[in-house]
């Protein structure tokens, strides 16, 4: 189901945010003008991925051990975290961005 999150306008380049999907926390980030959606839950130990760092190279570091993830695929890249984190579809219709899950 295709849900609307936000406006363009909303997510400045290169910065990401948490949104509420279906009762679902979903990371939203913007990079290079691109849209990328991960689920905002590290698959380690359950910390908000929102809430971490925002890496070159489309990458999200965990805030609290410092696990690594690929916006475009979900892979872990660095300990502590070794399985994926699920993947979203983003579309942009005009100004709205909406999130498929």
């Amino acid at each position: 189901m295709k849900t609307k999150i936000c406006k363009t306008g909303d997510l400045p380049d290169n910065t990401m945010k948490s949104f509420d999907v279906e009762g679902e926390p979903v990371l939203v980030a913007r990079v290079n003008g691109e849209y990328y959606s991960i689920a905002d839950t590290c698959s380690h130990a359950m910390a908000y991925l929102s809430e971490g760092e925002l890496l070159e190279g489309c990458q999200v570091q965990c805030p609290d051990h410092g696990a690594i993830f690929d916006l475009r695929t979900g892979e872990a890249l660095a300990l502590p975290a070794v399985s994926p984190v699920e993947t979203y579809k983003v579309t942009v219709e005009g100004e709205d961005v909406f999130v498929e899950i």
